[in-house]
């Protein structure tokens, strides 16, 4: 029998090139494109929907729950912008051009968030607030451009074979340093002076967002065809013909719309109603979720090569539906709702994340990939995730102002549940129908798991 050992100094990245004997500059740029992620990942802790700082700025300029949700969704209703973009790419192959002037600029722009309390006069009552989702939404259009430039770039530096283990190293990766950096920000939160806290917080976001642009400046370019002219009328056609992608486009608008019904309210509900500090939000939710992702990532990778992406999907998408429930049992001051909910959503969303992006890029063509991720980008964020989001925002607030679910269950707890049946009526009826690119099936993955669970317990006893 042949033992393969590890030789000192040798990663598993390094290991996973050397299996595809790839070229010493596209390693290079891989890495760069990892590490433009890792900075992308931290700059999102802050900037991104639903964040700790996200939420204590939108209560320092007065925001209601369907102003938050507006917050939350222009990011995603930006992205019919990425239509155009992704003519634009592919008619010029210009990515790194593209990347390092709008994408640079849409993250530059986080640097004025902080100053808007101090600098922005408090009379009219509304300006803070309308100012910053003014910013906000040229961020977001002009950051439209940055998923149909590094999604295809990354496709076509990386063969389809390596892609899943790759994203599962880079998000065991970006896991660890959530972890410290999630900590980092909260401690920040918490024990700043008011007026300079969010003034530093977010600049260091929007560092950490140029971090990302620029390494992409760095990275080779390579296209897998030669620069076209596309007819948006033409691909949508083409689309349309697409049955896997088809499919998978209304599966994952469903998911993202029933998901983002309650996931922007729970973090600011448990900071408002539940009466949690921001570090304690971040211990029982950044990082609890940090540790679940680098506990599972690899599993998923390995059960997506073994059994598929519908299977992987169809599993984790029934057992993410169930965890917000844990927030049915949340009263002020406790955090088990927190912990548990973030732990094993993590453990679960990372399952689904990793079949989406997966079988996103293995359904779309090599020469009309940057058209089809952007329509998919497209369609998923303004129909599931914007669209969601505004929706779950004008019921809490409806509800509020009718004075209806003042008791038990309060308004988000009846949100909850409203949230946990779509997201399993979307796992059950639309996962099925997907295709599968593996000959493993769910129910073998599910006994894979169970026997394992049982060989632990053995072991144990």
């Amino acid at each position: 029998m042949r033992i393969h050992l590890r030789k000192p100094g040798t990663s598993s990245l390094s290991l996973l090139y050397d299996e595809f004997q790839l070229p010493k500059i596209i390693r290079r740029s891989l890495n760069l494109i990892l590490l433009a992620n890792l900075f992308g990942n931290l700059h999102g802790i802050i900037c991104g929907g639903g964040t700790t700082a996200m939420v204590g700025l939108a209560n320092e300029l007065h925001a209601g729950d369907l102003a938050f949700g507006l917050i939350n969704g222009i990011p995603q209703a930006a992205a019919l912008l990425q239509i155009p973009f992704s003519m634009l790419v592919n008619r010029t192959h210009q990515r790194k051009r593209y990347m390092l002037t709008l994408g640079l600029f849409s993250r530059a722009l986080w640097i004025l968030f902080g100053l808007i309390p101090l600098v922005i006069p408090a009379n009219p009552a509304w300006l803070p607030l309308w100012t910053m989702i003014f910013l906000l939404g040229i961020s977001s259009c002009c950051g439209a451009v940055i998923n149909v430039c590094w999604l295809p770039w990354f496709s076509d530096l990386a063969p389809a074979r390596l892609r899943g283990r790759w994203f599962s190293f880079r998000d065991m990766l970006i896991a660890g340093f959530n972890l410290a950096f999630g900590l980092l920000i909260a401690w920040m939160l918490d024990t700043l002076p008011v007026n300079i806290r969010y003034i530093v917080v977010f600049a260091l976001g929007g560092f950490l967002g140029m971090l990302d642009m620029l390494c992409f400046g760095l990275c080779e370019e390579k296209y897998s065809d030669a620069p076209r002219k596309l007819h948006m009328g033409a691909v949508l056609k083409r689309i349309r013909k697409e049955r896997p992608f088809c499919r998978l486009i209304v599966m994952w608008t469903a998911w993202c719309f029933a998901s983002n019904l309650t996931g922007p309210y729970l973090g600011r509900y448990s900071i408002n109603d539940m009466g949690l500090s921001f570090m304690q939000m971040t211990v029982f939710g950044t990082a609890a979720a940090a540790v679940a992702t680098i506990l599972v990532m690899s599993r998923w990778g390995k059960a997506m090569n073994h059994y598929g992406c519908r299977s992987v999907m169809l599993i984790s998408t029934v057992a993410t539906s169930l965890t917000d429930a844990f927030y049915l049992f949340s009263v002020p001051g406790s955090i088990w709702p927190v912990l548990l909910r973030n732990f094993f959503g993590a453990a679960c969303w990372s399952g689904c994340n990793l079949a989406a992006n997966s079988m996103q890029l293995s359904a779309s063509p090599d020469e009309a990939r940057p058209s089809y991720i952007a329509i998919f980008a497209c369609v998923t964020s303004l129909v599931g995730v914007a669209f969601g989001t505004l929706c779950g925002g004008a019921l809490l607030e409806f509800w509020e102002n009718a004075g209806l679910f003042s008791g038990r269950p309060d308004r988000l707890q009846v949100l909850v549940i409203i949230g946990v049946v779509l997201r399993l009526l979307v796992s059950l009826l639309l996962v099925p129908p997907l295709e599968n690119d593996r000959d493993g099936t769910p129910r073998q993955m599910l006994a894979a798991m169970g026997g394992r669970l049982r060989r632990v317990r053995f072991r144990r006893g």
